[in-house]
């Protein structure tokens, strides 16, 4: 079957060559290449979950921060409302009291009318009450 000579030691020594120059020249390249890239994917891997990260934490401070903003801003317009709401009370109590005081003034000034025109009246009651009674007298004598 197989002729044991010469051949066959030359061949495995040709075969053990190949795989040597082969694995020094193709595979071991080829092996670094791969790791290379390998390490370089997991690296870039890694700066990525880490801005990944970082950005969400961004995000979170930012949320936070819009959060404090806003209740900031709708404490300040409560009290815009509320310090509005007090002035419009006091113009609203200060044109009452006006209001109250030109009543009375008003009132004060019919009843300084009224008597006027009763003492008005009154004395022209008693005029006309002595003409009547002048000529009473003098219509009877």
């Amino acid at each position: 079957m197989f002729d044991f000579d010469a051949t066959l030691p030359l061949m495995a020594v040709q075969f053990l060559l190949l795989a040597v120059v082969l694995n020094a020249i193709f595979y071991k390249p080829l092996t670094k290449a791969i790791e290379d890239r390998e390490d370089y994917i997991r690296k870039t891997e890694n700066e990525a979950r880490d801005r990944l990260s970082k950005a969400e934490s961004l995000a979170k401070q930012y949320e936070e921060q819009l959060a404090e903003t806003r209740r900031q801003s709708q404490a300040i317009v409560a009290a815009a409302q509320a310090e509005a709401q007090k002035i419009s009370a006091q113009k609203i109590a200060e044109a009452q009291r006006e209001a109250q005081v030109k009543r009375e003034e008003a009132a004060k000034e019919i009843d300084q009318q009224k008597q006027t025109a009763m003492q008005s009246l009154e004395q022209q009651v008693d005029a006309l009450s002595r003409q009547i009674l002048d000529k009473l007298l003098v219509g009877s004598a």
